[in-house]
């Protein structure tokens, strides 16, 4: 096979209908948009309208709202954690927080803080400071002789 010998299978596809051209063609005089009124002609935008009835999304009641002070925490497996210190991306023995995850390529963005979740294993012993981290995540990380210290959420407001 050659790179100018490439070409679709048969029938995978139809040539496009150009609509509006005689009736010979099939497709002439209304060119297939049926006849007069508003959607007949060009620039037609009437998403959600009903016919007059009461569109659905003004039947239907409101409900829920978005918490502006909701923190949102960057989340980080430890298995992921363990990917990065094979790779030799993150340094065991220092303090591994969220300035050192986002220089590995752990996470993008710290958000509200990182959060460190159980999925997967660590083998490594390792400092962590985070703004908080699972319950097994944590019986993990002292089962493998971690320690972690739990940041105040960064979100939370001094009384």
């Amino acid at each position: 096979m050659k790179l100018n010998e490439i070409k679709d299978n048969e029938g995978s596809s139809k040539d496009r209908m150009r609509v509006g051209r005689g009736i010979g063609s099939g497709k002439g005089k209304t060119g297939g948009r049926g006849v007069k009124g508003q959607k007949a002609r060009s620039g037609v935008a009437i998403n959600g309208f009903e016919g007059g009835q009461m569109p659905i999304y003004r039947r239907l009641p409101k409900r829920g709202f978005t918490n502006i002070f909701k923190t949102d925490y960057a989340t980080v497996s430890l298995g992921r954690i363990q990917i990065a210190i094979d790779a030799k991306k993150l340094d065991p023995k220092a303090t591994i927080d969220a300035a050192a995850l986002k220089a590995a390529g752990v996470i993008r963005r710290a958000k509200d803080g990182v959060r460190v979740l159980s999925d997967g294993e660590l083998t490594a012993k390792v400092t962590l400071e985070v703004a908080g981290a699972s319950k097994a995540a944590l019986e993990k990380l002292e089962k493998a002789g971690s320690t972690v210290k739990l940041l105040a959420a960064a979100a939370e407001v001094a009384e």
